[in-house]
């Protein structure tokens, strides 16, 4: 049986904690209106903003929910949503105000802030969604840019479930 990395995402101040077990689905930056909103959101009440880049873009590395956990600290953590009836779960922590994950509800996936895994994290694989960005000018060319979600990542969610079925 081969050994999965794991990595621990850690609040700023340590005192949340979690485990991500396996290599992350993708590591993407994404800047769609809900996670632009999600951001703007979570900054108003009080979050580090060192989650998301000058354009509003967040960095997650997304997982299958059962390959990660919070270990460390839940009485800490704090939901945000941007409505009543939103399928999606922000959250941030109350000890130091660290943005830490996005649960999207229906799915099986939860996608950790990246910051939140230091010098850890895998690298950037993708900017997605970006064509609510009105200046992409300075964006690096370090990855492919993607004006919606690429077709490749909802093949890599489908391929995490089909995974996740069988036990694998």
């Amino acid at each position: 049986m081969t050994s999965r990395p794991e990595r621990i995402a850690s609040c700023s101040c340590g005192k949340v904690q979690f485990k991500a077990v396996g290599e992350p689905i993708v590591s993407a930056m994404c800047y769609c209106a809900d996670c632009q909103a999600g951001g703007a959101q979570l900054e108003a009440a009080g979050a580090r903003a060192d989650f998301r880049d000058a354009h509003g873009g967040t960095w997650y590395l997304t997982y299958r929910n059962d390959r990660v956990a919070c270990v460390k600290g839940e009485e800490y953590l704090r939901g945000f949503k941007l409505s009543d009836d939103a399928p999606t779960t922000r959250t941030m922590t109350t000890c130091c105000n660290s943005a830490m994950c996005l649960k999207f509800g229906p799915g099986w996936w939860t996608s950790m802030f990246r910051v939140r895994f230091g010098d850890d994290a895998p690298p950037l694989q993708s900017r997605n969604n970006v064509r609510a960005v009105t200046d992409r000018n300075d964006f690096p060319a370090d990855v492919p840019v993607y004006d919606r979600f690429p077709m490749s990542l909802f093949a890599k969610l489908m391929g995490a479930r089909i995974a996740m079925m069988f036990g694998v």
